[in-house]
Parts: C-alpha cells; structure tokens; sequence
C-alpha cells in the first residue's frame, strides 16, 4: 500500500475538518486508491506545534482541541519550529497551506508553498494570498521542480470550479469570470433590504458564526478581491493581483439605495466580473444593481455562485448553497485525492 506523508501548516476549523474527514474516510481511501494518508506535521499559531514522523494521532489532537483548545503535549512531538521551518525541512510528500490570508502581500503563504515546490513537494493551498499575489511565479517554480500546486478551496470552498476548467472544459478559453464569491456581504445585504442597519446585520451574523470577528475586508471588498485574483490567475492564466482589480465595498450601501432598486423591481448584489478581451484583463467588484431574472439576483443568504463563459461552451453556472465548513474541508481533500490518484 502506498503511503503519502502530509503536513499542515493552519489547523483553525478548515484544517480540523479536513482531518475529520481523513479519519472518515480512511478505510475508503486505503480501498479505493491502495493509499494511506500520513499526517506528520500541524503548524498553528497558538495551538503549539506537532511533528512526528511516524504519524500523529489525528482522534487524539481533534480530542484535545475539543477538550483544552491545544494540542496534546508530549516531549516526542512537541517542536519549537515555526511554519516556515517545516515547510522547508520536515519530510512529507504534500504541503497543505491553511494558515490565515494576509491580504496586502499574501504572505508568509507564499513563503510556505515556494519552500514546498522548491524541494518538489506537491502543495494544495487554501490561502488565497499565494494564488491572488504570486500566481506565475508558483506556477513555473511548481513545473521547474515536476510538482504541482491545487488551490480548490480559496473560492468557494470545496465547490469544483477550478476542476471543471481543469478537467472539464480542455481547449476552451475562458472569456469571463463573474459570480457573488463573498457569502458574507450576501448575507448582510439581504438584512440590510429587511430593515436592519449594518452594526446590527454583522453583529447577528457573528452570532451565527458566519461572519469573523473582524469582516472589514469583506465589507471592503478586499476578500473578493483577492479571490477574484485567484481564478483570474487559475482560470485565464493570467498574471494579476488585487491591485489590478477596481474595488467598491458594500459598507457604503444604504437602505435608500436598496428600497429605489427594489422599486425598479431590482436587486442589489455584490458582484465579482473579470473579462479577458485578446489578453486584456478588466477586473471589479462592487455592489451592482440586477434585474430580476439574472441568474445572480436569486442567490441569497449565505449561498454562493459563478458564472464561467467560455468561447467553445458558451456560459455554465456554479451555484453552492449554504456553505458550511464541512465543504471548505472537502476542497482541500479532493485536492489530495487528485494528488494521489496521479502519484
């Protein structure tokens, strides 16, 4: 049986779901694909540190977590090592980045995963910052080194867009990129048409837990932005970054605008729209007033959804309906079974 050693560098609620389901899904894994997965290192910020080359004990950390907030301690793990050390030192076979989007520069991400190409390592990145900031530049170091880098759950979780280019539209070009990939400002937009003002829509939606603790680059754009980066690059393989891109927050938006649209029997959305016309890419996000049978005006909540149009199959519409982490988890798996189906 083969055996793929992974490490982690992030273990917030992306990476405690992906291990969930790799302990879920161990026994289908090793049937399915004649493979175990290995995970020998997890990296977080305040958790501590674990590296074990022999395979750490996923049901125990996952336990402790639950239990204390931290990891197990034990003198034979335990690393005073940072996530840079790993990623360029310890021996796995796939660098998972998981660690939180810095949205200036996308880095250290980006530090992480070219440690990881330059010693051949396959990486599946989460991080949005590496696609969105440094695109080409992982692309050639990952072919320079006979690597690859997948990159499914920095846009709308584990929803297969970047695949469905990948796998199922070869020889197509993609001429547009446009959807509502922030469910966060969905979610407040709808509040803000139901009358509640936005301190009030955020602070229910942290409630809810599906916004963070700080949606300031949400409100601003930013976090689509920089995933609109992300499948520019991915998908046109193109070379820009958020920098390129014009950006309208909806923190701006009133309830005077939304009340005069819906008057029009219109809708209010924050929309992502890339073009790319013989090379020229033309990028923004920002709230945009729909008419009712766009097929954008009807996602609503938390829900999300893309429209890719390409040159040889016209339009397809992706749509996935209130994500939760489980699906951001499932991204970063199909990834890796992706790797490990062609290793």
């Amino acid at each position: 049986m083969k055996r793929v050693n992974v490490a982690l560098l992030g273990f917030g609620s992306l990476g405690q779901s992906f291990a969930k389901l790799l302990l879920e899904k161990k026994e289908e894994m090793e049937r399915e694909y004649d493979t175990s997965v290995n995970v020998v290192a997890i990296t977080t910020k305040t958790r501590g540190n674990l590296v074990d080359a022999w395979g750490i004990d996923l049901e125990r950390v996952l336990k402790n977590i639950q239990e204390t907030g931290v990891f197990p301690k034990t003198s034979e793990t335990m690393l005073q090592r940072n996530s840079l050390d790993v990623a360029e030192a310890v021996e796995y076979d796939v660098l998972i980045e998981m660690t939180p989007l810095e949205f200036s520069t996308g880095q250290m991400a980006t530090n992480h995963v070219k440690a990881a190409l330059k010693r051949g390592k396959h990486v599946i990145c989460a991080n949005k910052g590496p696609m969105a900031w440094h695109y080409q530049e992982l692309k050639s170091l990952a072919k320079k080194n006979n690597c690859r880098c997948l990159c499914e759950t920095t846009v709308m979780d584990g929803t297969p867009v970047f695949s469905t280019v990948r796998k199922n539209l070869k020889l197509c070009k993609v001429q547009e990129i446009r959807g509502i990939i922030n469910s966060t400002t969905n979610y407040i937009l709808k509040e803000l048409e139901e009358g509640k003002d936005l301190k009030t829509a955020v602070a229910e939606g942290k409630k809810l837990g599906i916004i963070e603790t700080n949606p300031n680059n949400d409100l601003e754009g930013n976090e689509a932005a920089a995933k609109l980066a992300a499948l520019v690059n991915g998908m046109m393989n193109a070379d820009i970054t958020p920098n390129d891109i014009k950006i309208e927050g909806i923190d701006k938006v009133t309830k005077e605008q939304l009340d005069a649209a819906a008057a029009k029997g219109k809708v209010i959305k924050m929309i992502c729209d890339a073009k790319n016309e013989d090379g020229k890419i033309t990028a923004m996000v920002g709230p945009v007033e729909l008419d009712p049978d766009d097929v954008m005006a009807n996602v609503n909540g938390t829900s999300m959804a893309i429209s890719i149009t390409t040159d040889l199959m016209g339009t397809i519409t992706i749509m996935e309906e209130a994500p939760g982490m489980q699906q951001a988890g499932y991204g970063v798996f199909s990834d890796l079974m992706t790797l490990i189906k062609d290793m």
